[in-house]
């Protein structure tokens, strides 16, 4: 299919284990939690649900598709049922499957996710796919690019080297863990190439080295390696995004219910705003439909299954709040 997006990340799916015998525990100091079940003995859980073809490019590609744009994916599965699971989840979401690779003695990732009290913390597998671009159609415009595998470092530079030479394509960056622990300097050919870069507060001090809490200071910064427009979120108090001359902020939209489940939030987040911005909005404009989608989310177990359409969000936006408003800093 002629795609405008194409999106390239692991796909994986989940299966949500929802506990109901466990303790949190969380230090103030080191803002960090841990969460604590009894060791040797049988603990009790509510229900489990799998959820197909989920993980950063892939919610993207779901979302991207919702909000109504032509979406492929770039990605690596092992030649088994799980495999075939999630590629038809995708193509039942209207996304682009042809670039996806099935490789033989491999297993498709799959991933446990711990869930309490609308957080939760995923055990997580990479398979070590033998990653390669593929060849991609002239009809990309915007490039996806978020988590993979440790096996997928070479795939970086190839990314890189496609992208010079088509430099009209916008990539999108959402760096995972493992892109993280390369550091900025391994990937400093994908940050300068970059469009619009997202990351969270936490994240950005770890890709800078940094210890510094104003986020204003933060996207400066990250601005400064590369990209042209770098957004940084904060949890409930928000998200900013700065385009290399205005600082924007927007309020995190009012929950309609108490979040059953915070998985994908970020992923709704990114996508959002990266599709409205292709469809040719203002950023101010497209970072006040992005929390949008993370807020639908949020309602819903899995990253997907509240993911809207553009008419949704729309709708939301006409009943929000008048102090939901994107405001200059």
């Amino acid at each position: 299919m002629d795609s405008t997006f194409m999106c390239i990340g692991d796909v994986t799916s989940d299966a949500f284990i929802t506990l109901q015998d466990a303790k949190v525990h969380c230090d103030i100091e080191s803002e960090s939690c841990t969460i604590c079940m009894r060791w040797g003995d049988k603990i009790p859980y509510k229900n489990v649900t799998v959820v197909p073809a989920v993980g950063n490019s892939a919610n993207a590609a779901v979302s991207v598709a919702r909000l109504g744009l032509p979406v492929s994916f770039v990605s690596f599965v092992g030649n088994d049922a799980h495999g075939e699971e999630c590629i038809t989840a995708l193509e039942r979401e209207g996304v682009g499957t042809e670039f996806i690779t099935k490789e033989s003695g491999k297993n498709t990732n799959y991933h446990y996710v711990l869930s309490y009290e609308a957080e939760r913390t995923i055990l997580v597998r990479h398979e070590h796919f033998t990653y390669s671009l593929p060849e991609l159609p002239d009809s990309v415009a915007w490039l996806y690019f978020s988590s993979v595998g440790e096996a997928a470092e070479t795939l970086h530079d190839e990314i890189a080297e496609w992208l010079e030479k088509h430099p009209d394509v916008k990539l999108v960056f959402q760096p995972g863990t493992f892109q993280m622990q390369l550091g900025y300097d391994r990937l400093k050919d994908i940050y300068a190439r970059t469009h619009l870069f997202i990351c969270n507060k936490q994240e950005a001090q770890r890709i800078l080295a940094s210890q510094e809490n104003d986020i204003r200071v933060l996207l400066r910064e990250m601005h400064g390696r590369g990209p042209a427009i770098v957004s940084i979120s904060d949890g409930p108090n928000g998200a900013y995004a700065f385009d290399g001359s205005s600082t924007f902020f927007v309020p995190q939209y009012p929950d309609i219910a108490p979040p059953k489940e915070r998985t994908g939030a970020g992923d709704a987040f990114t996508s959002t705003l990266a599709t409205f911005l292709a469809k040719g909005l203002p950023l101010r404009e497209a970072l006040l439909r992005a929390p949008i989608n993370s807020m639908s989310v949020v309602q819903h177990i899995g990253a997907q299954k509240g993911l809207l359409h553009e008419t949704d969000i729309e709708e939301y936006l006409k009943r929000a709040p008048k102090e939901y408003q994107v405001s200059v800093l």
